[in-house]
């Protein structure tokens, strides 16, 4: 079976404390809806408490058990919630791989008087002032855990700089003395070491230790799958090789682990994967950026060049495929929404191919309520569906015309009825000559999103002319599946 990842939260989720029991009662039905993993938020608790959607990290170790920032609860719950929703997901057969944020922390108990130098928020190489004597929110105390499970008090010792002067009141990128910015980090602004907060200062020796000792007692609490790593791109590129190995070694067997890396330069993708030893996947930004655009330019969008500059065309074996996340959401910092017509062509383009591992946004399978947003509908279930029964064999392109472009899988004789073609467009509609297989010689096809009411009979060759509707996509597949289909909704 195909691997699948739902992300399962979106920016607005209501702040009731309640996610982890919904996703422990929605459990079996994720599964069943086709998915093989489920990406959780993060659960530490955060500096603005029940109002942190979980990437202002303050302790790692609490995940909603002590009374921190005005709250036991995160804005997901309990501890023991999240526990439970995790173990609900393991007995559904799904994998779970929680969000895992330690590029930074925010929320210090305690200042301390540190020499720093401040740099152009620009330009994080140019200097902007002398080295002075600031006060820095860097001593980590966690008072209200009282020492559980560690003891380690964090002082700026462990970061590289931060962002405020509480003496000054000046808003700044403050490096501390004798510290210096990473240099294996992305290029933007001089040097992106920087992000927020205090940075973590990852050549530091027991910083480094610190999180190891945490990973492994989380590994152990939580007995995760694999991981989602927060801005990759802003840690040290290599930061993470010794600490993912010591968990695969403790999870005795493959944790699969995916970076966050907010780049849409292809070369900037690759770089990373070079230089962190090829042991994480990362989310392949660029093609996210392909489909906003292909979505936002009234059908001028080339479609032959849709998997140009990709990560799932230059390392399919290392992409994680998406169409939106939570910072791609209307209102957010890196807002770049795919408009709702071009919704279930992006989806068809990573759920429907054999390339990259697809990851589908919780706002689009169940809606953003916050803002009004509506699902995708009953097109991306079954496409889920789809993918999940029928996304086998070989796979063969048509991406020919700059406007209508499609693609077959050829189907095995392990899956009953598998195989399927894909045709769509995003301009004027038309039809396209594909074959699927002479396996399925004599057949007739049908579209299965209902977009297009064509039969489609293929000849003793396996080919087949697949038309398409304006603007619209469609996957015919064997008549008998939609069948099938239809019994089992009005079943459900």
């Amino acid at each position: 079976m195909a691997e699948t990842i739902l992300q399962a939260f979106e920016w607005y989720l209501p702040n009731d404390g309640k996610h982890w029991q919904r996703l422990a009662h929605q459990a079996k039905q994720i599964k069943a809806m086709g998915f093989t993993a489920v990406w959780l938020p993060p659960a530490s608790k955060c500096a603005a408490g029940i109002d942190d959607v979980g990437y202002g990290t303050y302790d790692l170790y609490d995940l909603g058990e002590f009374d921190q920032k005005g709250t036991v609860r995160t804005k997901y719950g309990t501890k023991d919630e999240y526990l439970a929703a995790i173990k609900a997901l393991h007995e559904a057969g799904l994998k779970v791989i929680p969000d895992i944020v330690v590029d930074h922390f925010m929320g210090a108990d305690e200042a301390e008087n540190v020499k720093a130098k401040s740099y152009s928020f620009d330009d994080r190489l140019k200097p902007t002032g002398d080295t002075q004597e600031i006060k820095a929110w860097t001593k980590f105390t966690f008072p209200g855990r009282h020492g559980k499970y560690n003891d380690y008090v964090w002082t700026w010792k462990n970061f590289t700089g931060i962002d405020y002067d509480g003496r000054s009141k000046n808003h700044a990128i403050y490096k501390f003395h004798t510290k210096e910015w990473e240099p294996k980090v992305d290029s933007e602004n001089g040097n992106y070491d920087y992000l927020m907060g205090c940075d973590l200062d990852m050549s530091n020796p027991d910083t480094k230790e610190q999180l190891d000792k945490w990973g492994k007692w989380f590994q152990e609490q939580t007995q995760a799958d694999g991981y989602r790593l927060d801005a990759v791109k802003h840690i040290k590129f290599d930061a993470f090789v010794d600490w993912l190995l010591h968990r695969r070694a403790e999870h005795d067997n493959h944790l699969f682990v995916v970076g966050e890396y907010w780049s849409d330069d292809i070369n900037a993708l690759n770089n990373y994967l070079d230089n962190s030893g090829n042991i994480i996947s990362l989310f392949d930004v660029p093609l996210h950026f392909n489909l906003y655009e292909a979505a936002t330019t009234m059908g001028k969008y080339d479609m032959r060049h849709i998997f140009a500059h990709t990560l799932v065309k230059d390392r399919p074996d290392f992409a994680v495929t998406f169409v939106d996340n939570h910072d791609t959401q209307v209102g957010q910092s890196l807002e770049s929404w795919v408009d709702g017509w071009f919704k279930l062509h992006a989806y068809a383009l990573i759920l429907l191919r054999s390339a990259g591992i697809p990851t589908v946004f919780w706002g689009d399978l169940f809606g953003i309520p916050a803002k009004d947003t509506a699902p995708v509908g009953q097109g991306l279930v079954r496409m889920l569906k789809i993918r999940e029964y029928l996304a086998y064999g070989r796979m063969v392109d048509y991406l020919d015309d700059p406007n209508i472009i499609g693609w077959t899988r050829t189907g095995d004789f392990d899956h009953d009825l598998s195989g399927y073609a894909v045709i769509m467009t995003n301009q004027q509609g038309g039809e396209k000559k594909m074959t699927v297989s002479a396996v399925h010689a004599g057949q007739t096809f049908v579209d299965m999103l209902g977009n297009n009411d064509a039969k489609v009979k293929l000849d003793e060759n396996g080919v087949g002319t697949f038309p398409v509707s304006d603007g619209q996509v469609s996957v015919y597949v064997n008549e008998d599946v939609v069948a099938g289909l239809e019994a089992e909704e009005q079943m459900n």
